[in-house]
C-alpha cells in the first residue's frame, strides 16, 4: 500500500559540482554534459536521464522516467568548478586525455575553455607517479583545508549556485589503513593542524565539503570520507556521502556475472582477473602502493556476492586473482581480461572466457553524472541528509560504503533494487518485491 511521500525541496536555482581531479572521467563528464546540452549528443549509461522505474502493479503499466518521477535538477543548471595539480584547461586538459574525438571536443571549446583548474592540494607520497605545479602551499594541512574552503565560498558567491555537490575524480591514493587519527573528528581536526602524515589529500578535500554542508561522494578506492572521524562529521551536520571507486569496467563484469553463478549454483575453483590500460590512472597504478589500495577494491567483491561462509562446497578457497598493467598505446582504452574455472552437476569442470574491451571514462562519466544528481536529492530530502552514508547509491561503486555493522551489498540486481525501491519510498509508492501471487487470485 502506498504511503505519504517524504518532504524533498524542489531543486530551484543552479547546483554547482565541485571535483577534486580534472582529468579524463571529469573532463569527460564535463564535455559530455555540454554536448548534451547543445543535443550533440545523448546520455546513454545515465540512470537519472535515460532509466524507468515501475510502479504499481505490472497489470498497471506504470514506468514513468525516473526524472519525471523523482525532482532532480536539470541539466541546464549544472556549473563546475575544480582543483588539479595540472594547470591545463578543461579543453586542454580533455584533448591530452584522448578520450573524445577531437571534432566533438572542438564543438564545445569554447565552454571547455573557459574551466580552469584551482590549485590542488597535492602531496607526493600519495600518488608517487604524478608531478604536477599547480598546487596549494600551506604551513598546515587545516591551512589547506581552509583554502579549500575559499574556493568553495568564492565559487558559490561568484557563480550564484544555491546548492553544491562534490565528487572525487582524481587519482588512486597509496594504500592506507585507518589510524587513531581517523578515530574521532577531534582527533582528525587535531591532526589537520599538526600535519598527521596519515591524513590525505582526498581526506582534506571531504573535510572540507562536509564542513560546509557539501555532499560528498568518492570516485576513487580511498579511504577518504569511509573513516569515523568524516562519517562523525556528515552527521553532525546532516550531508550525505558515500563511495567508494566508480563500478567501471571488470568489476562491473564482476557484479553481473557472479549473482548468475551463485544463482544457479555453479561452483568456483578460481578467477583470474587482468588488466592493460594507458591513462593516467594506469600510470598511478603502476606504484605498488596505489595499486594495492585499488586491489583491496577489486578483491573484496566476490567474497561479498558469493559467501563463500553460506556455500563452502561452492565457493570456499576460490582463488580470486587480478593484475593490472600500465601500457601506454592504450591510452584510455582499457583491455580487461578473465578466465573463470567453475564446475556444475557432479562436479565436472567448465570455464568462462571474458574479453571486455572497454572505454573507462565513458563508462565513469554517466555514474558521476547520476552520483552528483542523487546526493543533490538526498541534500533536499532532510530524512535522507541527516543518515550521511547514502548505502541506496552503492550501484555506483565497487566497495560501497555502508553502516559499521553491516557488510556492503555488491550484488548489481539487489543494488538496483535497493536504489529504485528508495526512490518509491521517498514518493510514497508502494515498494516492489516481485512476489505476484495476487495475479493468480
Amino acid at each position: 500500500m502506498a504511503k505519504k511521500s517524504i518532504q524533498i525541496v524542489e531543486p530551484k536555482g543552479r547546483l554547482g559540482v565541485l571535483i577534486p581531479g580534472m582529468g579524463a572521467v571529469a573532463t569527460t563528464f564535463i564535455a559530455g554534459v555540454e554536448a548534451i546540452r547543445r543535443q550533440s549528443g545523448r546520455p546513454f549509461g545515465s540512470l537519472t536521464q535515460m532509466g524507468t522505474i515501475r510502479l504499481g502493479k505490472r497489470t498497471e503499466k506504470r514506468a514513468p522516467r525516473i526524472k519525471d518521477f523523482i525532482p532532480l535538477a536539470e541539466l541546464d543548471d549544472l556549473i563546475f568548478a575544480g582543483w588539479d595539480l595540472f594547470g591545463d584547461n578543461c579543453y586542454e586538459a580533455a584533448l591530452k586525455a584522448g578520450v573524445l574525438e577531437r571534432s566533438l571536443l572542438d564543438q564545445v571549446k569554447d565552454f571547455l575553455s573557459q574551466i580552469r583548474p584551482l590549485p590542488a592540494v597535492f602531496e607526493q607520497k600519495y600518488v608517487k607517479n604524478l608531478h604536477g605545479e599547480n598546487v596549494k602551499k600551506g604551513k598546515t594541512k587545516m591551512d589547506l583545508a581552509h583554502q579549500l574552503m575559499d574556493d568553495i565560498q568564492q565559487f558559490k558567491k561568484s557563480t550564484g549556485v544555491s546548492r553544491l555537490v562534490m565528487i572525487w575524480c582524481a587519482s588512486t591514493e597509496t594504500f592506507l589503513k585507518a589510524g587513531a587519527v581517523h578515530q574521532s573528528l577531534a582527533a582528525f581536526e587535531k591532526g589537520l593542524r599538526s600535519n598527521n602524515p596519515d591524513i590525505a589529500p582526498s581526506m582534506i578535500y571531504a573535510y572540507a565539503a562536509l564542513k560546509l554542508g557539501v555532499p560528498f561522494a568518492n570516485g576513487a578506492p580511498n579511504l577518504t570520507v569511509d573513516i569515523p572521524a568524516l562519517r562523525e562529521l556528515a552527521l553532525r551536520n546532516g550531508v550525505p556521502i558515500c563511495g567508494k571507486d566508480f563500478k567501471t569496467g571488470q568489476t562491473l563484469m564482476k557484479t553481473i556475472i557472479a549473482p548468475g553463478l551463485k544463482a544457479r549454483l555453479l561452483g568456483l575453483h578460481g578467477w583470474f582477473s587482468t588488466n592493460i590500460l594507458g591513462n593516467r590512472d594506469g600510470e598511478v597504478l603502476d606504484d605498488p602502493g596505489s595499486f594495492r589500495t585499488k586491489e583491496e577494491s577489486k578483491l573484496s567483491v566476490l567474497e561479498y556476492i558469493l559467501q563463500p561462509e553460506l556455500y563452502p562446497e561452492l565457493y570456499k578457497g576460490f582463488c580470486h586473482k587480478v593484475r593490472i598493467n600500465y601500457y601506454p598505446p592504450r591510452g584510455d582504452n582499457k583491455e580487461g581480461w578473465d578466465n573463470l574455472d567453475i564446475f556444475g552437476w557432479l562436479g565436472y569442470p567448465m570455464q568462462i572466457k571474458i574479453d571486455f574491451l572497454c572505454r573507462d571514462s565513458i563508462l565513469a562519466a554517466p555514474l558521476v553524472l547520476d552520483l552528483v544528481l542523487f546526493l543533490d536529492l538526498a541534500q533536499r530530502c532532510p530524512v535522507m541528509a541527516r543518515k550521511g552514508i547514502q548505502e541506496w547509491l552503492s550501484f555506483y561503486f565497487k566497495s560501497p560504503m555502508c553502516a559499521p555493522n553491516l557488510y556492503p551489498e555488491h550484488d548489481l540486481f539487489i543494488q538496483l533494487m535497493k536504489l529504485k525501491n528508495t526512490l518509491r519510498h521517498l514518493r510514497g509508492q508502494e515498494l516492489i518485491t516481485h512476489l505476484g501471487l495476487e495475479y493468480y487470485d
